[in-house]
């Protein structure tokens, strides 16, 4: 999934780590936490919180594009 950058903007994390996170979540059904600590493995530290976020802003373009 190759987002485009200017849905992204205004978000700290690049456009790779929020795609990968929603990935993440939505293909494997993993939980907000797993998703924190798989990205923790990488040396990303992100919140669930955050990962929630993405979800909701995110997951339906991601569904759509499945």
């Amino acid at each position: 999934m190759t987002p485009e950058p200017a849905t992204y903007l205004e978000y700290r994390f690049p456009a790779e780590v929020i795609s990968h996170a929603v990935w993440l979540y939505h293909l494997f059904g993993l939980s907000f936490r797993d998703v924190e600590l798989i990205l923790a493995e990488r040396g990303i530290v992100v919140s669930h919180e955050s990962i929630r976020q993405w979800c909701l802003k995110f997951g339906g373009d991601f569904a759509a594009k499945l």
